[in-house]
């Protein structure tokens, strides 16, 4: 059979590259006999060569109507062949169904007539595709998919990443009737312009595309004569601009025939799909609802707005956390940097690392201050998920049980038994009943229900119950229970007496030491002197001292040298007291931290401007 130029060179270089280092293969044997190739997928080895003449090329980057391709079935009375459902697959996120796409590549096969090559002419193109898979698959990886690799023709899938700026702007246009589609707002940052007609105009911002997904089909005559069938799958693209990329395809092809070229067309299409397609930094998604045109070989899965807004939102998110999870970064709380997989991402998008984020978890069960178990940055919410991989089965039992006790105490209508500490509702009178132990009582005083009667007072109570612990006619476990209330009337006056109530959840805190401005362990803050909420940053202008009198006398006691002269004035902002225990008249108050003069109680800005030859002296005696 009389060989082209191309195929001829392409053989030639082959036999001698098979030549490695200066071993020759052995004599009166065919250089790809069937003992030989380790490499090729297997052939029938009785196969004759078969000289016919070769009939004429197609065009390259001719496209195929459907009727062209049945006529062309029909004339071969061959049926569509479909995959082994007993190969081996390695399937990763797919634009298109494989069987689908793998179809189309049969019937496009059909169409062209095959060439009749020699026995010697396949071997050599059996060889070169088994080494242009082997180093697909070295070059992407997992990113390749063998759909078939023995039989008569080989056929795989390449995901290729699209090679993008740092970041994109995604536009599509929304119609108002349809805007009932839930758009989750993640790591993008989405932005909605309504326009006068019925459309809303909707961009976000990404880092990140779904992959191109090229599927080749390699006939026996690949690369020596014809081109691989092909098809490109692009989930979010129209199919008339994937077209274009075909068409960009059969002209590299055509540019350097008869030789590899599935590593140039993945190399184009990460690199210089996107500018070839003039597409810089804005992508506008669409059109929408047209007939579907184009090279047949163009698969686009793009069918509205509300499919593929989430779908690349949802991309997006998920190449950002695989690439959050392979780079270093640092904690702060600690300082230290590990790498993403080492650290909490919580959904605020602040992260932590996992230590860091332990410890914080554990102490905040432990102090069963679980309402403060927050992020440690924004305060925000701390999924329940996230806490169960944080503090394990038994400390997210506790959470859970204390979260729970938390809340119900928020409820102004919730109340406990004072028998059986059962959950109990309080009604409109103060009066509840308990649903485990059916005991009715006030809510108030906790005793028995008296209904028209007034509470007695805890200190009628106490007297009451002292005495009745002389009679003899109480039991003991009588005695006991009553002197058990004995004991909590007095403690809690003890409390009331040194301390103030949250308004809140009316917990007893008392103020050891510092100011008065009070955070209690609900949360919540409240003034110490007043016993009111707290609910901006004036209340300690409007009569209330942040600080009490005998702390600031302690305070600057302390400072002050012995003999030292104590003038008491107030701040002329905040109104606190202060003490000049020197001869300096610049004062800085304690509270406010605002510097003014002693002498004409004004703020300073400039100390060597106020206190100046025009101003105030800045040292008298007194």
């Amino acid at each position: 059979m009389k060989k082209g130029k191309q195929g001829r060179r392409a053989q030639d270089n082959l036999l001698s590259s098979i030549n490695i280092n200066g071993k020759q293969q052995q004599q009166n044997q065919p250089p790809f006999s069937s003992q030989q190739n380790t490499h090729s997928s297997p052939r029938n080895p009785q196969k004759s060569k078969v000289n016919v003449s070769i009939p004429p090329k197609p065009d390259v980057g001719s496209s195929y109507s459907n009727t062209q391709i049945e006529e062309k079935v029909e004339e071969k009375g061959k049926s569509i062949n479909t995959i082994n459902p007993k190969q081996e697959f390695h399937f990763h996120e797919v634009v298109k169904d494989v069987v689908d796409v793998s179809r189309l590549l049969e019937e496009l096969s059909l169409v062209d007539e095959e060439f009749q090559l020699s026995e010697e002419q396949l071997n050599i193109n059996d060889q070169l595709q088994e080494y242009e898979i082997m180093a697909m698959e070295a070059i992407y990886g997992d990113n390749v998919t063998i759909l078939r690799r023995e039989g008569s023709q080989r056929s795989f899938q390449i995901h290729i990443p699209f090679e993008t700026p740092d970041e994109l702007t995604i536009s599509a246009k929304l119609c108002v009737s349809n805007v009932n589609v839930v758009l989750e707002e993640k790591s993008t940052s989405t932005t909605a312009t309504a326009d006068l007609s019925n459309e809303i105009s909707y961009s976000f911002e990404v880092q990140h595309l779904p992959p191109v997904v090229l599927t080749c089909l390699l006939p026996k005559s690949y690369p020596s004569h014809q081109p691989p069938y092909f098809t490109i799958s692009i989930q979010w693209l129209d199919s008339l601009r994937i077209s274009k990329l075909c068409r960009m395809l059969d002209s590299l092809w055509a540019s350097q025939p008869n030789q590899e070229v599935i590593h140039q067309w993945a190399e184009w299409l990460h690199s210089s799909s996107l500018p070839y397609l003039e597409i810089d930094k804005d992508i506008i998604l669409g059109p929408y609802n047209l007939p579907v045109t184009g090279d047949r070989r163009a698969v686009s899965g793009s069918v509205s707005p509300e499919i593929d807004i989430p779908l690349l939102m949802k991309y997006n998110d998920e190449k950002c956390y695989e690439v959050f999870r392979e780079n270093l970064h640092e904690c702060c709380i600690c300082y230290s940097e590990y790498t993403g997989t080492e650290f909490i991402r919580l959904p605020c998008k602040h992260f932590f690392c996992r230590k860091c984020m332990e410890t914080y978890s554990s102490i905040h069960v432990k102090e069963r201050t679980v309402h403060q178990l927050l992020c440690p940055d924004c305060r925000g919410m701390v999924p329940p998920d996230i806490l169960k991989l944080l503090l394990g089965n038994e400390e997210f039992e506790r959470w859970e049980s204390l979260l729970l006790q938390k809340t119900l105490e928020s409820m102004s209508d919730i109340i406990y038994c004072p028998r059986c500490e059962s959950i109990c509702l309080e009604d409109g009178d103060h009066h509840a009943q308990c649903p485990q132990c059916f005991f009715s009582f006030c809510s108030i005083c906790r005793l028995r229900r008296h209904v028209g009667i007034g509470c007695v007072p805890p200190g009628l109570t106490l007297e009451i119950l002292m005495e009745r612990q002389s009679s003899s006619q109480l039991s003991e476990d009588q005695k006991r229970r009553e002197l058990d209330k004995i004991n909590e009337i007095i403690s809690i006056n003890m409390i009331l007496l040194d301390s103030r109530q949250c308004p809140f959840c009316k917990t007893a805190v008392f103020r050891t030491a510092g100011c008065n401005k009070i955070i209690c362990k609900c949360g919540k803050f409240f003034c110490y002197q007043c016993g009111e909420a707290i609910t901006d940053s004036g209340h300690f202008r409007r009569g209330c001292r942040l600080f009490p009198r005998e702390a600031i006398y302690t305070r600057e006691q302390e400072r002050q040298p012995v003999g030292a002269i104590e003038i008491e004035h107030p701040c002329p902002i905040c109104r606190q007291t202060n003490v000049k225990d020197t001869n300096d008249n610049h004062i800085l108050c304690q509270t406010c931290q605002n510097h003014y003069c002693y002498l004409c109680h004004r703020s300073v800005r400039d100390s060597f401007q106020h206190f100046g030859p025009s101003g105030c002296q800045r040292f008298t005696i007194g």
